[in-house]
């Protein structure tokens, strides 16, 4: 319901046209293969692949659609992933649709554009984990145990307690689990 409001609010615009919709990250990379849009708009949180995975996917095989990730997610950690994809521009649904319109057309226009709440956030909290220590944490949250997650990352059981100690420390957790919430609350994973 919200996705088709969005988009009749979007092709209300005389300058903007609504040329597919998504309802997971799928759907999202097949409709850009598709239509080619200049502009894709996404969530971070969506079923299947994320909006920051599609993101990434998209960076890395090189595709030129700019990228507006609007979403209700206000964690620094979510824009830093969103910047290191490539996005154009990262803004909360809160805002009022004149904003979200106006932030399209400028990123659109080639533009970087960030909530300034968030650009605060981000600056102010940096991520301390290791991308090895990001991998772990993802594998904690899932249920994983130690046993598992070495299985399945050829690792060492040692080696990955050390790890997850490790992230534990920096992200000042009583337990993995916990190391695991911090993270993706902040945006980590």
């Amino acid at each position: 319901m919200v996705l088709g409001a969005f988009a009749q609010l979007l092709g209300l615009q005389p300058d903007i046209e609504v040329v597919a919709t998504a309802v997971d990250g799928e759907q999202a990379l097949r409709a850009v293969a598709e239509h080619r849009p200049d502009v894709l708009l996404t969530d971070v949180e969506m079923p299947g692949r994320s909006g920051l995975d599609v993101a990434a996917e998209l960076h890395r095989i090189g595709d030129p659609v700019r990228i507006l990730i609007v979403t209700t997610f206000a964690r620094s950690g979510y824009l830093r992933r969103a910047l290191d994809s490539g996005v154009s521009g990262y803004v909360l649904k809160d805002a009022p649709i004149g904003e979200l319109v106006a932030a399209l057309r400028r990123v659109h226009a080639g533009e970087r554009v960030v909530a300034p709440e968030l650009a605060v956030a981000a600056w102010d909290r940096a991520d301390p984990l290791t991308e090895r220590e990001r991998a772990l944490l993802r594998e904690v949250a899932t249920g994983a145990s130690n046993v598992d997650i070495a299985a399945r990352l050829n690792l060492a059981e040692g080696t990955v307690r050390n790890y997850l100690s490790n992230a534990m420390t920096k992200l000042d957790a009583r337990n993995r689990a916990e190391a695991a919430r911090v993270a993706a609350e902040r945006g980590w994973l």
